[in-house]
C-alpha cells in the first residue's frame, strides 16, 4: 500500500512538507487537503526521486501537479550547480500570453459573429502537431534565415521587424531574448549551424522553423475571453496598470517551441544518455529521464545553448501568434486596439537569487511569481507592482490573472501553471461522454473551431480551477486581479462545419 500521502506533514492551511530522509530539506507541498489528496503515489515518489537527485537543493510541489517525465509536471527544482533537461521539459518554453484588446464584450455576443472571427484567426495560425504555414493561407512565412535569426536572436528589434510585430511587445515579456551561456549570441548561432551541419539535418531544422506562428496539439489552445477585474481595490489598480480592461475581449494563448524545441530537447535527452552510459554514471533513482550535467561541463554549456534556441523560438511564435490573432480581429471589427499583457514561461531554467544563492531554478508546469520589490523586475514597469501570471483553468471555469504577494518565497517564487490533470489521456478518452462535453460548453456559450471539441482536453479531465487558485491563495503566494471568461476557443481538431 503506497503511504506517501501519510508522509505529508501540514504547516499552514494550504502549505505542507514531504520529508525525503537522507538529512535533505523536505518537499515544499502546496495545496488545500482536497488537492493534496489529489497527487498519486506516482507524483509524490517523482518529487522524492528530484529532491533527492545530484545537486539539488529545493524541490516545491505545486497544486497543479501531476505525473510527468523524471519529474512531476507541476514542480519547481532548484539548484545551485546543475542543469536537468527532465525538469524543463521537450516542450522547452511553453508558456502562457494574453493580448488585451478595446473590443466590448458585447461584439462577440452572437456566435455568428464569434465564427467569423474563428475563422480569420484559423486563417492565419495553424493548429496540430507538425501543422505548418502552409495549412494556413494568410500566416506570416519564415524561411531559413529567418529562422536562424528567431532561433539565436530571439525578439530582437530585426526579427520582430521582419514579422510585423510591434516592437514594444518585447517589452511585455518575461524573457525576449536569450543567450548562450558565455553572455552572446554568437554561441547559439555556432551551435545551431554545427547541428545543421549535414544536408538532412539543416533539412529538418529548416522544416521546424516553418512551425512558426502556430499552435500545436494535446493542451495547446487560443481562447478569447472577456475580462473581469476582481478582488478589492489593491487588486484591481494592479490589473489597470498590467493593462487590463474590465468587460473588454482579451486573447489568451497556451503553446511553446513547437518541433524545433522538440527536436532539441530530445536530442539532448539521447545525447546525455548516452554520456551515462558510456562513464558508468547511475540515473538518479535508476531513471533516465532525470539525465542531468553539471552546468559548467561540455555538456552543460551545450544543453543551455539548446534550452536557449528553443526558448527564442517559443517566445517568437507566441509574439506572432498575437500578432496574427489581432490581424484576424481587425479583419472583422476593424479599427480595435490591442497591447501584449505579458508573455510567462512555465518550462525553463533560469538563473535566479534563491535562499541567497544564485541558482539554476528549474521550473517544469510552473509559472514564475516574482512579488513587487524583486531585484529581477528592477528597472522593468513590473518594478513596483510584480509581474502578472497567467494560469489557464478550462473553458468551463474561466482562467486567472494574478500577482505574486510577499509570501512566494516559500514556493521559490514560483506558483502552478494552470488546473493540472486529474485524469489521464487515455482514462478521459474512455471515461468521459461526449455529448456531456459538447452539452456543457454550450450551456455556457462556448465555442470553438473544433466539430467535438477533444474529450482529453475536457474541463472534467482537469482538477477543479477554483480549488487550485484557493491553495495559492491560502499559502499566500498570489493574489487574482482577473478572471477571465471564455467566449471562443481554438484547438486542435476536427474543423466545425461552417
Amino acid at each position: 500500500m503506497d503511504t506517501t500521502h501519510e508522509m505529508l506533514t501540514v504547516t499552514g492551511q494550504a502549505k505542507a512538507t514531504l520529508p525525503v530522509g537522507d538529512d535533505l530539506s523536505p518537499i515544499t507541498v502546496i495545496g488545500t487537503e482536497p488537492i493534496r489528496q489529489s497527487f498519486g503515489g506516482e507524483t509524490l515518489k517523482q518529487a522524492i526521486n528530484s529532491r533527492r537527485a545530484p545537486g539539488v537543493s529545493r524541490v516545491v510541489l505545486n497544486p497543479d501537479a501531476h505525473v510527468g517525465y523524471g519529474a512531476p509536471v507541476g514542480c519547481v527544482m532548484v539548484s545551485p550547480t546543475h542543469v536537468y533537461p527532465g525538469p524543463v521539459g521537450v516542450d522547452i518554453k511553453c508558456s502562457m500570453s494574453l493580448l488585451q484588446t478595446d473590443l466590448p464584450a458585447e461584439a462577440l455576443h452572437d456566435a455568428a459573429e464569434r465564427r467569423k472571427v474563428i475563422k480569420a484567426i484559423t486563417k492565419r495560425v495553424p493548429t496540430g502537431a507538425g501543422r505548418g504555414q502552409r495549412h494556413a493561407p494568410k500566416s506570416r512565412r519564415v524561411d531559413g534565415r529567418l529562422g536562424f535569426q528567431v532561433a539565436t536572436e530571439g525578439a530582437s528589434k530585426a526579427v520582430l521587424k521582419k514579422l510585423g510585430i510591434p516592437k514594444s511587445w518585447a517589452e511585455a515579456c518575461e524573457d525576449a531574448f536569450h543567450l548562450g551561456p558565455d553572455g552572446t549570441s554568437d554561441s547559439l548561432a555556432a551551435r545551431l549551424q554545427w547541428l545543421g551541419r549535414e544536408r538532412d539535418k539543416l533539412d529538418r531544422i529548416e522544416s521546424k522553423y516553418r512551425q512558426l506562428g502556430s499552435y500545436g496539439g494535446g493542451n495547446h489552445f487560443g481562447e478569447a475571453e472577456v475580462v473581469r477585474l476582481a478582488g478589492g481595490e489593491r487588486e484591481r489598480a494592479v490589473a489597470e496598470t498590467f493593462g487590463l480592461k474590465d468587460g473588454c475581449v482579451a486573447f489568451l494563448s497556451h503553446c511553446g517551441s513547437r518541433g524545433f524545441g522538440h527536436d532539441l530537447a530530445m536530442t539532448q535527452f539521447r545525447s546525455l544518455k548516452s554520456v551515462f552510459q558510456s562513464r558508468g554514471l547511475a540515473f538518479p533513482a535508476g531513471d533516465p529521464q532525470l539525465v542531468y550535467a553539471h552546468a559548467d561541463s561540455a555538456e552543460g554549456q551545450q544543453y543551455l545553448c539548446d534550452m536557449a534556441m528553443g526558448a527564442n523560438f517559443a517566445t517568437v511564435n507566441h509574439l506572432l501568434i498575437n500578432a496574427l490573432v489581432l490581424e484576424a480581429f481587425r479583419e472583422v471589427f476593424p479599427g480595435i486596439r490591442g497591447e501584449l499583457v505579458y508573455f510567462i514561461s512555465h518550462n525553463i531554467a533560469r538563473q535566479e537569487p534563491i535562499d541567497g544563492a544564485v541558482q539554476w531554478v528549474h521550473r517544469k508546469g510552473a509559472t514564475r511569481a516574482l512579488p513587487a520589490g524583486h531585484p529581477q523586475l528592477a528597472g522593468t514597469r513590473f518594478e513596483s507592482t510584480g509581474h502578472p501570471i497567467l494560469l489557464p483553468g478550462n473553458p468551463r471555469d474561466g482562467s486567472s490573472v494574478m500577482v505574486a504577494d510577499a509570501g512566494a518565497e516559500a514556493s521559490a517564487f514560483s506558483v502552478n501553471h494552470g488546473a493540472g490533470r486529474r485524469m489521464s489521456r487515455t482514462r478521459a478518452k474512455k471515461q468521459l461522454v461526449q455529448s456531456e462535453i459538447d452539452r456543457g460548453l454550450a450551456d455556457h456559450d462556448i465555442i470553438s473551431n473544433c466539430r467535438t471539441y477533444p474529450r482529453d482536453e475536457a474541463p472534467d479531465a482537469y482538477k477543479d480551477f477554483n480549488e487550485v487558485l484557493k491553495s495559492v491563495r491560502q499559502a499566500g503566494l498570489a493574489s487574482e486581479v482577473a478572471r477571465l471568461q471564455a467566449r471562443f476557443v481554438i484547438k486542435d481538431g476536427a474543423p466545425a462545419d461552417d
